[in-house]
């Protein structure tokens, strides 16, 4: 018997999966979801960080409706005028430059060699070098961007985690849209690889906001006076991320 099924049964509403489409405006096609919320009264629309893709949150039963793109259309101006202030969308590819541990670094292609993607030094340059076809260079870059998250977050976090006297369960990596990393209340701590394209002490303070969480699970006074005393310049990492953070989400890696 399915979960869906005892739901009908015991005469419980459930919600639809989100719907994914593309959206075209403002000369963009944007991934657009459409997802229901029980709790939602009134449609919403929000830009992903970075600008890659639309969200609309809509009341139960209003997700595939007409009024969802009546909606879209009302608010096409507000959506031109905040996509022009977004940062271009660079896709990864060689001759660029993206930031490790916030040091620029040019992207060289090597197709003819093989191995997993590293740094170096070109004619007192930082590079990355990727191998390989160049079909899965953004890939190779995320992968490397992956692991060195993987190796510095683990790091940080059991120096911040000997701090507060608590343990994390697990720690995860994703490249998460709507934040940087997270904390349950089971003691799991998620983290976006892309935090890595960040300075070292930008890296530092989010590690410790999200082991702060491992003792506070909220945002009041106690949770940032923690947060301090693992990271004293919070306020600063703080601030570097909400003015850089929209631009290191924008990099595009697929």
């Amino acid at each position: 018997m399915t979960l869906g099924f005892l739901n009908k049964m015991i005469g419980l509403k459930v919600a639809a999966p989100p719907a994914e489409r593309v959206h075209r405006v403002a000369g963009r096609e944007l991934p657009l979801r459409i997802v229901e919320n029980a709790r939602a009264r009134r449609l919403t629309l929000r830009i992903e960080p970075g600008g890659r893709g639309l969200r609309v949150t809509v009341p139960p039963g209003l997700s595939r409706s007409r009024e969802v793109e009546d909606f879209l259309n009302r608010h096409a101006g507000w959506l031109e005028e905040k996509l022009k202030k977004l940062p271009e969308r660079p896709l990864v590819r060689p001759g660029i430059k993206i930031p490790v541990r916030g040091a620029p670094h040019l992207i060289v292609h090597e197709p003819g060699r093989r191995g997993a993607a590293h740094i170096a030094t070109r004619n007192g340059e930082a590079v990355l070098l990727v191998h390989g076809d160049l079909e899965h260079l953004p890939r190779r870059v995320a992968d490397f961007l992956k692991r060195e998250a993987k190796r510095d977050i683990e790091a940080l976090v059991a120096k911040h985690t000997v701090t507060v006297g608590r343990r994390a369960r697990a720690i995860r990596f994703r490249d998460t849209k709507s934040r940087w990393g997270s904390c349950t209340s089971d003691g799991v701590l998620s983290f976006s690889w892309r935090i890595m394209m960040a300075p070292p002490l930008v890296i530092d303070y989010l590690v410790a906001h999200e082991v702060a969480h491992l003792r506070e699970m909220n945002h009041g006074a106690r949770f940032w006076r923690l947060c301090r005393e693992l990271c004293p310049e919070t306020d600063r990492c703080k601030d570097w991320l909400k003015r850089n953070g929209t631009a290191l989400q924008a990099i595009g890696f697929e």
